[in-house]
């Protein structure tokens, strides 16, 4: 056994454990991208709909399926998270909640609030 052998490898991904902050940023960017192919979703729901009356029913069979709600469910949370995050990050801009212990508080808010919107989403529609 070599000297290199006994050296950790630390920081690792095993190791080390990213702040909430840096969890919820990385969110924020995969929400977006998320809201991004949703919208090309959103293109081709509307074609379909022009397209006629077979084209709507192949997209809403697609739609209507355990996958296609479990999308919708997805696109959702996106969106509320997105909202919810993006009016964070005004509060910041305006210098409000920037120590470490409001942020934290924030964003434990930002993903309880888009939780609760998203199931009030779904049970109301």
């Amino acid at each position: 056994m070599s000297w290199d052998d006994e050296r950790p490898m630390s920081p690792h991904l095993q190791v080390y454990k990213l702040p909430l902050t840096a969890n919820l940023s990385i969110l924020h960017r995969g929400t977006g991208t998320v809201l991004f192919v949703g919208l090309i979703l959103m293109v081709w729901v509307l074609a379909a709909g022009a397209a006629g009356s077979e084209s709507w029913q192949s997209m809403h069979g697609f739609l209507s399926s355990w996958f296609g709600k479990l999308v919708l469910f997805g696109f959702t949370f996106s969106l509320y998270y997105h909202l919810c995050n993006g009016i964070r990050h005004l509060f910041w801009d305006i210098g409000k909640g920037l120590d470490l212990e409001d942020a934290r508080k924030s964003g434990k808010l930002v993903i309880v609030a888009s939780a609760i919107l998203t199931l009030m989403t779904w049970l109301i529609a």
